[in-house]
């Protein structure tokens, strides 16, 4: 009979051993649960937080679509161009510089040096080409603001 009750005793030891485990894993569970143990409050107070970020989310879609059909008109590309204009002044005192967005819209701004004066116009450009006659340099400075 000793046989018999050894086996019986491991077996009880057995079972014992897998029910502490399994309390442990409940007592990890249980702790889990806000102290004052409502659930319900803390998951409303989840679900408030979720609405309040997903209004937020649409607020910023919003504004991203806005900011993004703004973009093409921004200016986006410049082109520099240095030269001499004239033969009295050297060291490239003149530019030409444009200034374009993405859809190749904008300004060529022209600055020429000479010893007596300097001369500012402007230009304006529609789809990469001068909506008046543009001169080389300016050209030039508009193939440079567009990657040409």
């Amino acid at each position: 009979m000793n046989d018999v009750g050894l086996i019986v005793a491991a077996v009880a030891l057995v079972i014992a051993l897998i029910a502490i485990f399994q309390m442990q894993g409940l007592r990890r569970r249980i702790d889990s649960v806000p102290a004052d143990d409502n659930i319900i409050d803390l998951l409303r107070t989840l679900n408030t937080a979720a609405t309040v970020n997903s209004d937020e989310v649409v607020k910023l879609d919003a504004r991203l679509a806005e900011v993004e059909g703004r973009l093409p008109y921004a200016l986006s590309y410049v082109g520099v161009v240095a030269y001499n204009a004239f033969g009295n002044i050297t060291g490239r005192q003149s530019r030409s510089v444009a200034l374009l967005n993405q859809r190749g819209d904008g300004l060529v701004i022209t600055l020429l040096a000479s010893r007596e004066e300097t001369v500012f116009f402007t230009k304006q450009v529609a789809s990469g080409r001068g909506v008046e006659g543009l001169s080389p340099e300016e050209a030039t400075a508009v193939d440079r603001a567009l990657g040409r």
